[in-house]
């Protein structure tokens, strides 16, 4: 069963212990349920300011023991209130959905400058910056070769965030995300897929992904609020080396439900959308030594062996 948030609270009280009496002041861009997350690992241990675009959030974020702030990424007049007032600041806010570049973290950027700089910035990207990889297996100093505009989006925010912390002598540390998935996240458990009958490659088409479950990215969110090193980028994903059809049958193993069908790459271009046959183009296979190391996580979820049945 998955946890509930006073379990979530218990297990990660140890995570992270501020050693200054004040709490510190955090601001989550983005808080959806990775932030909601987080929020759940501090425990009101810190002060925490989550800005949301959508009036009806604001009750669910004060619960959830965050200070709302409404604003909009998309309209730089609203942010003003961002500035000045945060020591870190954990940006989980995607890109918009087209173009080149990403706007909103240029905003958030232009916000933040106008008053007294936080010390942290915390950068929640995308594995996808690699491009396909052919199924090889690195580290973090593989060069980024992005393949889609959604990934051209998620470098030039990388960018934008290495020389605003280069420029200005703030900390920011760059986590590039795989698949995230946890059974009590919307759409992050394969089980509705599974259960639509969606296909997958043949073994021989098939390609390498990467998972992180949503509990221990949160976990790595927080840690790396505190022990990230500038300017530096980390791999947050789990042990597993796992294709994607192989993946796809393990949890249909685990729920008890009928494996996918395999089709062949020329079947998929006629059966699947643009956004799922790239996805099904870009294989490889992450090393993540830096987020055990330089962050000492230790995961809770190491295989989604164990992240699927939780």
């Amino acid at each position: 069963m998955p946890l509930n948030s006073s379990a979530r609270r218990r297990s990660a009280a140890p995570l992270l212990r501020p050693q200054s009496k004040a709490k510190p002041r955090l601001l989550i861009v983005g808080c959806g349920d990775v932030g909601m997350r987080v929020l759940s690992v501090l425990a009101g241990r810190w002060q925490v300011m989550a800005l949301t675009s959508s009036p009806q959030r604001m009750d669910e974020l004060r619960a959830a023991g965050a200070l709302p702030i409404l604003g909009n990424l998309d309209q730089a007049k609203t942010l003003s209130r961002l500035s000045g007032w945060a020591d870190r600041v954990l940006h989980l806010a995607p890109p918009k959905t087209e173009g080149l570049q990403d706007s909103r973290t240029t905003h958030l950027l232009q916000a933040l400058k106008r008053a007294r700089l936080p010390q942290r910035l915390v950068y929640a990207s995308t594995t996808g910056v690699y491009g396909n990889c052919q199924g090889a297996r690195f580290d973090e100093s593989r060069p980024v070769a992005p393949a889609s505009d959604r990934a051209r989006r998620r470098v030039d925010a990388e960018s934008q965030l290495r020389r605003f912390g280069a420029a200005h002598a703030v900390s920011v540390t760059i986590l590039r995300v795989p698949g995230i998935y946890a059974s009590d996240r919307a759409g992050g458990h394969p089980r509705e897929r599974l259960a639509r009958g969606a296909p997958v490659l043949n073994r021989a088409d098939d390609v390498f992904t990467n998972h992180i479950h949503a509990d221990d990215l949160a976990r790595a969110c927080v840690l790396a609020l505190s022990r990230g090193a500038p300017q530096r980028v980390i791999h947050v994903c789990d042990d597993s080396e796992l294709l994607m059809g192989d993946y796809f049958d393990l949890a249909a193993d685990l729920c008890g439900l009928a494996r996918p069908p395999r089709i062949n790459r020329q079947q998929a271009q006629t059966l699947m959308t643009p956004m799922q046959l790239s996805f099904m183009s870009e294989s490889r296979r992450l090393i993540n030594e830096r987020l055990k190391r330089e962050l000492r996580l230790k995961l809770r979820y190491p295989y989604p062996q164990q992240g699927l049945s939780a």
